[in-house]
């Protein structure tokens, strides 16, 4: 999971769970069959003979685009999971993700607020959650998704603790 353009030195990675992939996995099939649905109504219509005017190139194209882009997409999903780690260091934590557009976050302990863990109806089935940083300025909250429930609290109360220690410093 190492890629020299960005990662610091000497960090080891912790990996979110590969269960993340399923969840991951379950939304992408539920929003794809709604969008490719959408996108094939016109094609349906003009094979049923309701919209006989409609370009049937465009109908074809529009519909098989749509099936292609999403199931691209879902092929990159255990990929884009597998993606995402942090790491917790003695003043800050890292957070990284991206594959094409990759990215690094530092989040000072002095500057977290509050942690937050937030579970959805799939992560909860799966047995994770979600562990959300909160800091002053809107653009640095960061995010861990598709974490154990237990290292999410676990993470929650060191965090806050580490937070609260570099507060009382200032």
């Amino acid at each position: 999971m190492r890629s020299e353009s960005i990662d610091p030195e000497g960090i080891s990675w912790i990996r979110i769970s590969p269960k993340f992939i399923t969840v991951q996995l379950i939304g992408w099939a539920i929003g794809a069959v709604i969008v490719v649905a959408l996108a094939s109504v016109p094609l349906v219509l003009l094979l049923v003979g309701v919209w006989p005017g409609f370009p049937a190139w465009l109908a074809w194209t529009l519909s098989v685009g749509t099936l292609l882009v999403n199931l691209w997409m879902g092929v990159l999903i255990p990929r884009q999971v597998r993606a995402i780690g942090y790491a917790e260091r003695d003043e800050d934590l890292l957070i990284r993700r991206g594959i094409f557009f990759q990215r690094v976050m530092v989040v000072p302990y002095g500057r977290m607020q509050y942690v937050d863990v937030a579970v959805g109806p799939l992560e909860r089935a799966f047995g994770l959650a979600s562990v959300k940083l909160h800091t002053a300025s809107p653009q640095t909250n960061a995010a861990i998704p598709g974490v154990p429930a237990a290292e999410a609290a676990r993470l929650r109360e060191q965090l806050s603790a580490r937070g609260q220690a570099r507060l009382a410093g200032l």
